[in-house]
């Protein structure tokens, strides 16, 4: 591979992680509306969940959707669905809204359980401007039209660079 060809990574300080979790839950707590569950979405959004479970005071549940193992989403999202609709309010969390594909594809397979929408919100760390969905918390924006880096985050930065580079490089439409 060749240099030219790959990706700026970027390592999130774990002070900025920190931080960004904070304004996060700062911009919650603010607000008129709380969650009963903060729901961590697997992979990215499980650590930043745990920190935002703490920050708020409130459990967290888990849904492992980059496995794309059976049963271990689609199952958990029928049952968040039916206690959002059963009136517990749900905030999911992920690392990065980059594309917007998790999260759409979250929101399909809520609202094909039968999800009270008024229930669920999503919030994130990294909102890219020019995804194709909005999410209700961010942190920081960013706009994939003029930044090209690929975002490293503290839990990610004990990978080999090599395996990072190529898991940038398996989603060549965020580098483009």
């Amino acid at each position: 591979m060749s240099t030219a060809a790959s990706p700026q990574l970027y390592y999130i300080p774990h002070d900025d992680f920190v931080a960004d979790t904070q304004a996060v839950a700062h911009a919650v707590a603010r607000g008129d509306w709380m969650p009963d569950f903060v729901v961590g979405i697997g992979r990215g959004g499980l650590v930043p969940a745990v920190f935002l479970s703490h920050a708020l005071k409130v459990h967290m549940l888990s849904i492992d959707h980059s496995s794309k193992v059976t049963g271990f989403a689609d199952e958990l999202l029928g049952k968040v669905a039916a206690k959002s609709a059963d009136g517990v309010r749900l905030l999911f969390v992920d690392d990065i809204n980059d594309s917007g594909g998790t999260i759409a594809d979250i929101r399909r397979l809520l609202a094909e359980a039968g999800c009270d929408t008024g229930n669920v919100q999503f919030a994130v760390l990294l909102d890219n401007v020019r995804s194709r969905v909005r999410v209700d918390y961010h942190a920081r924006t960013i706009d994939r039209a003029e930044d090209k880096r690929w975002f490293v985050f503290p839990w990610e930065a004990v990978g080999m660079s090599e395996t990072i580079v190529e898991e940038a490089l398996s989603v060549p439409h965020r580098l483009a």
